[in-house]
């Protein structure tokens, strides 16, 4: 796996979690998923995403999105 796909994969877990939270404990948590989506967009204007430098210090292999 690289950190492209890890990216991915991280924000659509944390998109099902929050969905999850807001129909089973209040709908606050929805907040969660406009962040998620908010840092996909800007990651994608920009090219800086912190999960990306997380997983790349964890030792996975670089993607060409986030050189």
């Amino acid at each position: 796996m690289n950190v492209d796909k890890a990216v991915l994969s991280f924000a659509g877990i944390m998109v099902l979690i929050s969905v999850g939270l807001a129909w089973f404990v209040s709908q606050a948590w929805l907040l969660l998923t406009v962040f998620v989506g908010l840092n996909m967009l800007q990651a994608g204007i920009t090219g800086f995403c912190p999960a990306a430098i997380i997983f790349r210090k964890l030792g996975l292999q670089r993607g060409c999105a986030f050189n």
